[in-house]
């Protein structure tokens, strides 16, 4: 008899989980956490949104938007639901906050209506590190309506206004223009800011410094008193009538003072605070901060591991975990035992934070900068290292110092001068031991002045210096920033896209890292302004943006937020459609110049990219030019704008080149020097700031009070 053969059976195979992430840069370093048993995706953002073609909300029926897929995007969601229907679970690990969750929403919708039967599940993890992503995994949660719901309330509210004042701009401005809810507000204030800088006139002033002798060392002294009141220098005259008065006197050392301080570290990081630092000291723009933090955060390999470097990078909340504290307390107890207080220091949270995440601080305090620097670009490497450091010297003892001020007299006739000289030293150096990228002035301090009362010491000789008052400031990326969260306009995840989308559309340019406002941009801000009052008003906006946050607390309906706005506001864009003239053409302006193809005049319009100048005979002569900026002081020919090939850096030349080379890297501004005749360019130094000089470099002319016309 034969014995037949059983066959055996192959043991089931597990159907693998699918993880959706947001960023692909996210999928290695989370595959490699959780192992073969799960198939990590990305959606590379969002796949479902508005179109871009119409508005898309109905708004006779409760502001309903209509979604659709985004172009480009069908393939990568087809995909993800052909996966879906292969998986045993689905897991949506978009990241924690409105646009995550909107983006999840979306994800579970689109593949419930391909298969119901794989059940869908939401994580969500501050950092991406083996502990967070698996505790993750084993705590999921169901998605967040009300916070989709205040994201549906921005998305709609965005392009209500948008899609109803950009048309209105095409109509009676120009073709191709935009304007959008917080853009215009951050573009009004760059703009008012524009005009206290065009309307300030610098005003002269001089300092005067003495080196006192005492045996063989010498202070440097600064007259802070004269005569009972602060010096007047107003010119070099004013300097020389004192230097005469006090030269060859007796000085005094008339008073030392002694005054300690204690310094509290700063806690660590948020979205605004990590932006304005990485400018500040690492010259990074707010996009470029993002860009590198996301790369932090979603994963650099380290030798066999990778590991996400840093917590989530959009918050606005300097709280802590328990679990993070600990972790630093212990490193800081084997590296800096003397500088670990007794208790882990707390940091208010900020009255109109979110607090949905944690601050932004390293995942592992033992990843040093140092221990990690061959793994790192240079850029990451700073701004990790930034990071780094201000997180672990939060959590560090006080610093204190101690500053010595000593004060000089001097008395010729009836006249009496104070020159003060002083010293700062760190008595106890506390959190700066940690700190090398961030160090301050403080810390480094200068040499004690060694004086006592009653001194009698020699002046060696006077030094004096001429200064020019400094009007304020342009904005930077990191004071905008600054200024936009101070006053409540744009949440972490925007302050970035909001000088970017400015920037993108020409309305303001970079010049010294400082925001300029185009003619565009400005023409653009006084249409708004005047007949958009409310709408570009930085406390009408901060008060949209708060009652978003209801939307999110379920204090309120997201239709209803969105009626209380739709309705004045249409009204406001029906009124100023129908009642205001056209400013079509109303920059242009005719010239002397001639289009040298037609013969006809050509006329100064403005463009996209600011003014030029183009043929009067459009459409049948299409020809354009640059408009001259300034007579080239060399031939007499006109300087124009022109751009380096390769990165398309602007400087300023000579329309006969290469007859004449001359060339400017200065702006050249509609002003001739009054004292030469040689054009005026605008120049700027941390000395004098922005201010205006003559081209010329044999001319000493720099424009202030006396200079104005």
């Amino acid at each position: 008899m034969k014995m037949t053969e059983t066959k055996k059976k192959k043991p089931k195979q597990e159907k693998q989980i699918l993880v959706i992430v947001e960023s692909p840069g996210k999928v290695k370093t989370i595959e490699k956490y959780l192992g073969p048993s799960y198939n990590v995706k990305a959606s590379m953002g969002h796949l479902i949104d508005l179109p871009k073609s119409r508005t898309a909300i109905d708004v006779d029926n409760n502001f309903e938007p209509e979604y659709i897929t985004v172009r480009g995007r069908a393939k990568i969601l087809k995909e993800l639901q052909t996966d879906a229907k292969k998986s045993g679970k689905v897991l949506l690990a978009c990241d924690n906050d409105r646009e995550g969750e909107a983006i999840a929403w979306h994800l579970r919708n689109a593949i419930t209506a391909k298969t119901q039967q794989v059940p869908i599940e939401r994580i969500s993890f501050n950092e991406i590190t083996p502990q967070a992503v698996k505790e993750a995994v084993l705590n999921p949660r169901n998605i967040d309506e009300a916070k989709v719901s205040a994201q549906k309330a921005r998305r709609v509210l965005d392009r209500l206004v948008g899609y109803n004042l950009s048309p209105l701009l095409w109509k009676k401005v120009k073709n191709g223009l935009s304007a959008g809810r917080v853009q215009s507000v951050a573009l009004r204030l760059i703009c008012e800011r524009e005009r206290e800088v065009e309307s300030f006139i610098p005003v002269e002033y001089w300092t005067l410094e003495a080196d006192f002798k005492s045996g063989k060392t010498v202070y440097t002294a600064q007259l802070v008193f004269w005569n009972g009141g602060k010096p007047e220098l107003k010119n070099e005259n004013d300097v020389k009538d004192i230097i005469e008065k006090i030269q060859n006197k007796e000085c005094v050392v008339n008073d030392v003072r002694e005054t300690d301080k204690t310094i509290r570290p700063k806690p660590p990081f948020t979205t605004s605070q990590l932006q304005q630092t990485s400018a500040n000291r690492l010259g990074f723009t707010s996009r470029k901060t993002m860009q590198v933090a996301q790369q932090l955060y979603e994963g650099v390999s380290i030798g066999s591991s990778r590991v996400g470097l840093i917590t989530y990078m959009r918050t606005d909340s300097v709280r802590i975990s328990q679990t993070a504290l600990e972790d630093v307390r212990v490193w800081l107890g084997k590296n800096y035992p003397n500088e670990l207080p007794e208790k882990p220091v707390e940091y208010a949270v900020g009255k109109n934070a979110q607090d949905a995440h944690e601050a932004i601080r390293p995942t592992y305090t033992e990843y040093t900068p140092e221990s990690i620097k061959e793994h790192l670009s240079k850029d990451q490497m700073r701004l990790y290292t930034i990071i780094w450091e201000r997180f672990v010297s939060s959590q560090m003892n006080n610093a204190k110092s101690r500053t010595v001020s000593v004060d000089i007299k001097v008395v010729s006739g009836g006249d009496e001068g104070l020159f003060r000289v002083s010293g700062t030293k760190l008595l106890e150096k506390g959190f700066y031991r940690v700190l090398k990228l961030l160090a301050s002035k403080e810390e480094s301090g200068n040499h004690y002045p060694g004086l006592k009362t009653g001194d009698k010491v020699k002046v060696d000789k006077f030094r004096s210096e001429q200064h020019f008052t400094q009007g304020p400031a342009r904005y930077s990326d990191a004071s905008i920033v600054r200024t936009l969260e101070e006053k409540g306009i744009g949440r972490p995840s925007t302050y970035a896209s909001i000088i970017s989308v400015l920037l993108d559309r020409y309305y303001v340019t970079r010049s010294n890292k400082q925001l300029v406002p185009t003619v565009l941009g400005k023409l653009i801000n006084d249409v708004l302004v005047e007949h958009f009052t409310l709408y570009v008003d930085a406390d009408f906006t901060a008060s949209m943006e708060t009652k978003l946050d209801d939307v999110e607390e379920n204090k309120t309906s997201w239709p209803e937020m969105i009626r209380e706005f739709w309705k004045p506001f249409k009204t406001a864009v029906d009124d100023v459609s129908a009642n205001i003239d056209s400013y079509k053409g109303a920059l242009d302006e005719a010239t002397d110049y001639i289009c040298e193809k037609c013969g006809k005049p050509l006329v100064k319009k403005l463009g996209r990219f600011g003014f030029f100048l183009a043929c009067s005979g459009f459409p049948e002569c299409r020809n354009t030019k640059s408009i001259p900026l300034a007579r080239c002081p060399k031939c007499q020919g006109d300087v124009v704008a022109r751009k380096t090939k390769g990165r398309g850096k602007e400087f300023y030349g000579c329309t006969n080149y290469p007859d004449c080379d001359f060339i400017s890297h200065f702006k050249p501004i509609n002003q001739d020097c009054p004292k030469c005749g040689y054009f005026m360019v605008e120049k700027y130094d941390k000395k004098n700031g922005s201010h205006k000089v003559c081209i010329n470099p044999e001319c000493d002319y720099l424009h202030s009070a006396d200079g104005e016309e």
